[in-house]
């Protein structure tokens, strides 16, 4: 597709945030996004966390019931919808993460996160800021799940 001289250019569609678009108590929250047992299957395989609890469905030791996601899966499916709302194509690092896991989830649940930005800190070089968030996930009944706190770069708008 061409465009002649005189059309302003067309907004990119998934933009996400850049650092001076943010300010410190700044809330959002995410799409909710189902956990499927293939959802499990996969993560597991690819990752090789292949502990009984995610693997065989007729063990009775364990705490948890149903069908257990791993820790890791909750925050790479909230991960993911961040990136897709929030720092498309203007995160430039992921720079530290604390997790703390609250509650488990399992195939069927669904899952979504409220984010406030905690911290802004223009960088002193190259139009970029370190940006704190505290995430909170909740399943479908609105429980807690995991809560944790991202340290990331983004970019500045540009000059």
């Amino acid at each position: 597709m061409t465009q002649d001289r005189d059309t302003p250019p067309a907004t990119q569609l998934g933009q996400g945030f850049y650092w001076q678009d943010l300010t410190v108590g700044q809330r959002f929250q995410t799409f909710r996004r189902t956990v499927t047992e293939t959802d499990i299957v996969n993560f597991i395989s690819v990752t090789g966390m292949l502990e009984t609890i995610f693997i065989d469905a007729t063990y009775t030791h364990g705490a948890i019931q149903g069908r257990p996601a791993p820790g890791a899966l909750t925050y790479g499916l909230i991960e993911g919808l961040i990136m897709q709302g929030m720092v498309q194509g203007t995160g430039l690092a992921l720079l530290e993460v604390h997790k703390k896991m609250i509650a488990p989830v399992v195939a069927g649940d669904t899952i979504w996160a409220e984010i406030e930005v905690t911290g802004v800190r223009p960088t002193s070089q190259h139009n970029r800021a370190v940006v704190t968030s505290a995430i909170d996930v909740r399943n479908q009944h609105g429980k807690p799940v995991m809560a944790y706190t991202a340290v990331r770069m983004l970019a500045g708008r540009p000059r």
